[in-house]
């Protein structure tokens, strides 16, 4: 159940998000760029639930792995961010979003795909 609170705090979280990411994630998980592609909250706005995307990066248990591990620091730095915009900080669940790379996938098929011109439909043949 969406509401507007609830679409309110996941815009502020998902930008915010996004900008640690950008600012400290290098010192985290390297030079790799991670976007943040959607951001859940509970109802209670006790939980977030974090969207990664990394388009074609083959260690991607590796980095989800070194984003969990820092989850308490992307939590505290998400804190001094909005501490004075919302009451309680939820605490965050990192998930991975494989849309991108169902794109990429499904792209490369169609490309695959042998399309035969069509063949005209002589109207003549319908009249009968």
């Amino acid at each position: 159940m969406s509401g507007k609170r609830t679409d309110k705090i996941s815009g502020l979280l998902q930008e915010e998000l996004a900008t640690i990411f950008l600012q400290q994630g290098n010192g985290w998980w390297g030079n790799l760029f991670i976007t943040i592609s959607g951001v859940k909250v509970t109802p209670d706005l006790g939980e977030a639930w974090v969207y990664l995307s990394m388009f074609q990066h083959k260690n991607r248990d590796q980095i989800m792995a070194a984003v969990t591990l820092h989850g308490k620091e992307i939590r505290h730095e998400l804190a001094k961010r909005i501490r004075n915009q919302v009451r309680v900080i939820p605490n965050l669940k990192f998930f991975l979003d494989e849309t991108l790379d169902e794109v990429h996938r499904m792209e490369e098929l169609l490309k695959t795909i042998d399309i035969k011109p069509e063949t005209k439909i002589n109207e003549d043949d319908y009249k009968k």
